[in-house]
């Protein structure tokens, strides 16, 4: 438990937050009660409560004890309902968080606003005073409200085609100046207050009632969670974490469209003081490819077919090139910009909105892209005549482009290089659309795709392998590595019990381990300013080649220690910091808890002694071993 006084106006570490979402917007709330960070009315509009990036200006809702406490709290079971219990000298009350969420049919049976947080305060043991603090500050803080009391419909402010609407049983008031509403009220045992929160955009306010009404939503929200969650077929020994990190998927799963965002957040620090601070709220096609695939892997089909038609749409613009990112709906403006008015996360500046890799190359999205589509089909996905010609279009701008540099999938800021994961990855791409042509799928030009297949393997194992290093490297003429080179067995670019394979996995480890974490990379100059935390999903890399190369029991013994670097609720930020184990950049972070979910996979395949899901080639020919199976 930790323990706070209420003035504590310090930044809280990353890792002291949680996450609740309604799949279309989502709020971090810190284990003190406090509302730190909320865009609405979706994951990339401007942040209505800011305070994660600036204690001052950005604004917070804060629901706690106005005396010391400590503070304790989960998930309820298999759901993004959040319960923190605060203990004080004179009792315990219980603070339950949600964004509501439901069934159309559970939708239609009563008004539900589109945008909502509900929270519920509950006496346990004793009294609490409880103190409750709103203060929006939309627009990143540029802007500062004033809000209007109507009585019994609650407090109001009104911008535009932006309303919000703060209703509470803790009777509240304003401040002379109508931007902040305080209240307090002493909360006994048994005693329940509601406090709502409604945000309408361009659409008529609903005033949602409290009492039944605000328990059926609880418990609709709830539900609807669990049957989500219940839909899981991993029952391998590390359920509940993986259970968690899909929880956390599909909460940053964008519902209009199906777009998985990276992370629900911008700018939260790479390492503290750091200018490594980028706005993760889009969909980037590599990383929400790889969350498809780990989300088919455990019997969610439903969002696999969803998250094509959304990728079908959102290229269509720039077909059959394919951008790094996208917005929710599939739009490519997202210039990157400072807000230099924010002090950042424990002044890490500058705080970004934007980002500026969607102009930039990296030809490993090509396979990724692929490579799904391809999973897809592998559990009896059907590809219309609109996606098979779509990912035609890909292989041919393979052919043409897998020859020239680029930033690579770290997103470079210095010059393009010739990166040996990004050729090996257009060799993915077309070896897939080879294998779908094969069994009768889509239709391609074959004889070229094999035959540019052909020459990227070539190349990549001539000019991608460093003899004296004993280790394929990070690009061409370059004697350091980076991490995704374990990913090459993982894509059947190579066996993984291959003497090259092992090499490569034992020099990335002596190079860019520490304390059982491992750093992308650690030499090579990106063109940025150093300071960056261990890279949580590349540290679960490691597991999935570990294990496929049969050290079974140090891939176990790895991935048991990195589970531990979650924070209480089971959520991992993007880095961890490699001596204290804090959680460093934006949170929670899709990219790990994909890895988590893919560690986990293939430890209980290779356990079992059955192949994963990967094809593995050895000599161009696809064999059975442990990494794959026939397509």
């Amino acid at each position: 438990m930790n323990e706070f006084t209420r003035r504590d106006l310090t930044y809280p570490p990353i890792e002291d937050y949680a996450v609740i979402g309604d799949c279309r917007s989502a709020a971090l709330i810190s284990l003190a009660g406090s509302l730190d960070w909320l865009c609405l009315p979706r994951f990339d509009s401007p942040a209505l409560f800011g305070a994660l990036l600036d204690r001052r200006k950005g604004g917070r809702f804060a629901v706690r004890p106005s005396v010391p406490f400590t503070s304790e709290r989960r998930y309820l079971d298999d759901t993004n309902v959040l319960e923190t219990i605060f203990t004080t000298a004179a009792g315990r009350v219980r603070l339950v968080d949600l964004m509501p969420v439901a069934s159309e049919a559970e939708k239609r049976s009563e008004l539900w606003p589109d945008h909502q947080v509900l929270r519920r305060v509950e006496g346990l043991e004793g009294e609490v005073d409880v103190e409750v603090v709103c203060e929006p500050r939309p627009d990143y803080g540029r802007r500062i409200p004033r809000m209007e009391g109507r009585g019994a419909l609650g407090i109001h402010w009104e911008d535009g085609a932006d309303a919000l609407l703060l209703r509470s049983e803790i009777p509240l008031e304003l401040s002379p100046d109508g931007s902040r509403a305080v209240g307090r009220a002493i909360v006994r045992s048994g005693e329940r207050r509601w406090l709502s929160l409604v945000y309408c955009h361009g659409e008529p306010a609903v005033i949602p009632p409290f009492g039944e009404a605000a328990e059926r939503k609880l418990e609709a929200t709830v539900r609807w969670w669990r049957t989500w969650a219940g839909r899981c077929t991993y029952e391998g020994p590390y359920r509940d974490a993986v259970v968690r990190s899909a929880l956390v998927l599909k909460l940053m799963t964008y519902a209009p469209s199906g777009a998985i965002i990276a992370a629900p957040t911008t700018s939260l620090p790479e390492w503290i003081g750091s200018v490594r601070n980028w706005d993760y709220r889009y969909c980037w096609l590599r990383d929400a490819s790889l969350t498809l695939q780990s989300l088919m892997e455990l019997g969610y089909d439903e969002e696999a077919t969803s998250f094509l038609s959304w990728m079908l749409h959102s290229t269509r613009l720039t077909w059959p090139e394919l951008r790094v990112l996208y917005d929710v709906y599939g739009g490519t403006n997202v210039p990157e910009v400072e807000l230099g008015h924010l002090e950042g996360y424990r002044e890490s500046r500058p705080v970004r909105v934007g980002n500026g890799a969607s102009d930039q190359l990296q030809l490993d999205v090509y396979g990724k892209v692929v490579d799904a589509a391809y999973e897809f089909v592998q559990r009896n996905g059907r590809l219309d005549r609109s996606t098979a010609r779509m990912l035609k279009g890909l292989g041919e701008t393979v052919c043409r482009r897998w020859r020239e540099p680029d930033e690579g999938i770290w997103e470079i800021r210095s010059e393009r290089r010739h990166h040996t994961y990004s050729k090996a990855m257009c060799w993915v791409a077309l070896d897939r659309l080879v294998r779908l042509h094969e069994g009768g799928r889509i239709e391609v030009p074959v004889e070229r795709f094999r035959r540019e297949r052909g020459e990227i393997r070539r190349e990549v194992e001539a000019r991608g392998y460093d003899e004296e290093v004993g280790s394929y490297v990070s690009s061409y003429g370059s004697e350091e590595v980076d991490a995704s080179l374990l990913l090459l067995p993982r894509y059947g670019f190579v066996d993984p019990a291959s003497e090259r394979m092992r090499s490569t996995c034992e020099v990335i480890h002596r190079r860019l381990g520490v304390n059982g974490l491992l750093f992308r990379y650690l030499e090579e100059d990106d063109g940025l300013p150093e300071g960056e935390g261990a890279f949580g999903i590349c540290s679960f890399w490691s597991v999935d080649c570990l294990a496929m190369q049969g050290s079974v029991a140090r891939a176990r013994k790895t991935f048991e220690r990195l589970l531990e670097h979650a924070n209480d609720l089971g959520l991992f930020a993007e880095e961890i910091h490699p001596e204290s184990g804090a959680a460093l950049g934006n949170f929670p972070q899709a990219f790990t808890h994909v890895g988590l979910i893919d560690a986990a996979l293939v430890l209980q395949r290779t356990e079992e002694g059955r192949p994963t899901r990967y094809p593995v080639h050895g000599n161009g020919r696809v064999r059975i071993g442990v990494g794959g199976r026939e397509p």
